[in-house]
């Protein structure tokens, strides 16, 4: 069954620009990696500082990989550098009601 993932940034201001150009550029390889399914990422109509990143994925532990693959190439350092507090992560299950 696939997952749901919201990823939550709160991007220092001086930051927002640097971080959707760096988003722009990195996106392409997350879609490519195994089990990603769909990504899309939007900003927060009452808060343009709160970037929300909506993901599904084939499983969380496809995820999980990608995110270690990302830490191990340092981007989540840099990507970290621009937020204002850690990002969230919240892995969810689709309901079918």
């Amino acid at each position: 069954m696939s997952v749901n993932v919201v990823l939550d940034l709160q991007v220092k201001p001086e930051n927002r620009d640097e971080l959707i150009n760096t988003l722009e550029a990195i996106l392409p390889d997350t879609r490519a990696y195994q089990g990603c399914q769909n990504i899309k990422v939007t900003s927060n109509q009452d808060e343009p500082n709160n970037i929300v990143i909506l993901e599904k994925w084939d499983n969380r532990s496809d995820h999980e990989s990608y995110m270690n693959w990302r830490a191990e190439r340092g981007d989540l350092e840099k990507l970290g550098a621009l937020l204002s507090e850690p990002p969230a992560v919240r892995y969810l299950d689709p309901i079918s009601v």
